[in-house]
């Protein structure tokens, strides 16, 4: 609107009013406009078809308009253009009536004045572009709705599909969405094969707002038996009743039947070592056994119920059980697979030499859960020279590669370290760009702690235009090398992505997409938390969008107060990287100069003071006493506490601090 022309078509019988109203949007420094008259109804549509306006002011006491018949007749000609009635009658009822049939404002024009009539025309344009966005939204949301692989639907609480797409009516074998919602009218009874699902369902969603990979069997349209999976969340009213359930439905018949065969794959295995003529067991990563076939059980002279939970301290002399535990904890540690001779003396036996082989096992995510052995009598050869030589040789070797392995690690770590932090902002932008610093209508500072060599806090300072500036922090889970790659991730996105930083929640929900389908191809089980802003010196404004993350604050220095930078929604938005397709909203807020804006992480707070682990406000607190200090020096002395809290121990977790001070002079 500042840089074009607004194009106001005033519709009214005297020509002596264009000049009232040009003299009221003048005096009240309405934006660049360009306005029009036109003396009759008739001639305003005709008008209309020509050309398009972007905002038409009808003045009701036309001879050819009829009250509100007219402005009716109007709206129905041209839907697409905001349309505010003027009327010399300061009538209640005629004004809820106008507004009702989709009039964006009712001025009584003996009662209105420059800024009644410029905020109602800036705010009619911009509600009306809204509602073409929405309709434009919706429609979106119906195509996709429709076109899903995936199984989408609203269900009530008492168990009536509300909505179903043709994903889901396939997937249940009924022919149309139509047909599924006319004949499973009661979940519980109909679709679910234990009809006590349901009611488990229910009070998984009472406890929290969602449920993920809720795993059930049902009964299809032709009788067949399969499995599905269910993402569901469940939407309230204002006053926080469950109006209705939604969610997708994944058909994991395949995935279940693989997971019988692997219980069948386990239950041959079991079968072929129990028959095997070496020992074999397992451990746990507290050295206790888990597992021996029925040959361990036969050397150690006991039945499989005594050796359960006992570790090699309870069978062997304590020399060797020590060593026997130290080969283990070496192949832990690396997670390779560990080959010795070790010297073996069940009770009441003479020591004998073994060939051990030792091997991690790992559990569904990856992560070393335990071991297993395998072991049979080398007696004879171990006791010849030779092999004690080369089993010498063997272990000197792996020794020199361990060390030279985790010096290199170490420096690739240090390495890794100047790199993530020359990926953190060296230089602000200033606003505008050629202003000086100390000039510039936002000033920035930050302080970043990473609790080990690398960290999983990232923030970063956008220059989306001279006005406008985007401020973004994230939190990914953990810390470490795991959390760092991902971080580097979301850094590469943000960049990637910089086309949409002008609307924050259109911005996380595309790099909640990207990261989700990220991390599922890899099965990296992270998630990251990340607020982003938008900040307009113009027009004074915050619009920001919050995945997860802690509240930042908002401290008036003029007023004293601190505040949280809610949901408009008053509801919290998952963290990225948990739903694909979540559509992440918007809030829009003012702020006033002087004020100060605080982000940080979570860490900043996840510290014990006085034996009561911190919160969030205690932040708040923090920044009440001291907002009228520059922002690094509220920084400084927060982490100086922090710090005198801790001891001389390291955080637990990183701590990232972002300030963004907003000029005093700012026009």
């Amino acid at each position: 609107m500042n840089e074009l022309k607004i194009r106001i078509l005033l519709v009214a019988s005297s020509p002596d009013y264009t000049g009232t109203v040009r003299g009221m949007l003048l005096e009240a420094h309405m934006p660049a406009f360009q306005l029009e008259w036109l003396p009759s109804l008739r001639s305003g549509m005709e008008r209309l078809d020509r050309s398009q306006v972007d905002v038409v002011l009808l003045d009701l006491s036309l001879p050819d308009c009829a009250g509100l018949r007219g402005f009716i007749e109007l709206r129905s000609h041209a839907p697409q253009v905001p349309i505010i009635v003027l009327s010399d009658a300061d009538d209640d009822s005629m004004a809820v009536q106008s507004v009702h049939e989709g009039a964006q404002d009712f001025l009584v024009k003996g009662r209105m004045n420059g800024h009644l009539l410029t905020r109602s025309i800036l705010y009619g344009i911009e509600r009306k572009r809204t509602e073409a966005a929405l309709v434009s939204a919706q429609a979106k949301y119906r195509k996709i709705f429709e076109n899903s692989l995936e199984g989408i639907f609203q269900t009530s609480p008492d168990g009536k599909y509300l909505e179903a797409n043709r994903a889901l009516a396939r997937i249940y074998g009924y022919g149309s969405a139509e047909e599924l919602m006319s004949n499973l009218t009661d979940i519980a009874n109909d679709l679910y094969l234990d009809s006590h699902r349901r009611e488990e369902f229910i009070s998984l969603m009472g406890s929290q707002d969602f449920v993920s990979g809720f795993e059930s069997q049902i009964r299809r349209k032709d009788d067949k038996i399969i499995w599905i999976s269910e993402n569901v969340r469940v939407v309230r009213d204002a006053g926080g009743r469950v109006m209705f359930y939604e969610g997708t439905v994944e058909d994991i018949t395949v995935k279940k039947q693989a997971e019988q065969d692997l219980l069948n794959s386990e239950t041959l295995y079991h079968s072929l070592v129990e028959t095997l003529p070496q020992n074999i067991f397992r451990k746990n990563l507290l050295e206790q056994f888990t597992f021996a076939n029925k040959r361990f059980c036969e050397t150690l002279g006991k039945p499989l119920s005594e050796i359960i939970g006992k570790t090699d301290f309870d069978f062997f002399p304590p020399e060797m059980a020590a060593q026997y535990q130290r080969d283990d904890q070496e192949m832990l540690r690396t997670g390779r697979m560990f080959e010795t001779v070790e010297v073996n003396q069940p009770p009441g036996m003479e020591k004998s030499y073994v060939n051990v082989v030792k091997t991690p096992l790992y559990n569904s995510k990856g992560q070393i859960m335990g071991l297993q052995g395998i072991f049979w009598d080398i007696t004879l050869r171990r006791r010849a020279e030779e092999g004690l030589k080369k089993a010498n040789i063997e272990l000197a070797r792996s020794q020199e590669e361990l060390t030279e392995k985790n010096n290199q690690m170490t420096e690739d770590l240090r390495m890794a370290r100047e790199i993530q932090l020359a990926m953190l902002p060296q230089q602000y932008p200033l606003f505008p760009k050629n202003a000086g610093r100390d000039a510039s209508h936002l000033k920035f500072c930050h302080r970043y702690i990473p609790t080990g060599e690398v960290g999983g806090d990232f923030f970063n300072v956008l220059a989306i235009s001279d006005t406008k500036a985007g401020v973004f922090i994230c939190d990914v889970m953990g810390h470490g090398v795991r959390s760092a790659l991902v971080t580097a991730i979301v850094r590469a996105l943000v960049e990637e992505l910089t086309r949409f930083a002008a609307d924050p929640g259109e911005l996380l929900g595309r790099i909640n997409h990207d990261l989700r389908a990220i991390l599922k191809q890899s099965g990296t089980p992270l998630y990251t938390t990340a607020f982003y802003m938008v900040v307009d010196t113009e027009t004074r404004q915050l619009c920001y969008s919050n995945a997860g993350h802690p509240k930042p604050l908002l401290a008036h220095r003029k007023t004293g107060g601190v505040e949280y930078l809610e949901n408009a929604s008053g509801k919290n938005q998952p963290a990225l990287g948990l739903f694909g397709d979540f559509k992440f909203t918007t809030t829009k807020r003012s702020f006033a100069p002087d004020d100060l804006v605080v982000l940080f992480t979570d860490g900043v707070y996840d510290v014990e003071l006085d034996g009561e682990l911190l919160s969030p406000d205690w932040m708040k607190a923090q920044l009440e006493t001291r907002m009228q200090s520059p922002v690094g020096e509220i920084f400084d002395q927060v982490l100086d506490q922090l710090r005198t809290a801790n001891g001389e121990a390291e955080f637990e977790d990183d701590m990232c601090l972002l300030g963004m001070e907003i000029s005093a002079l700012l026009p």
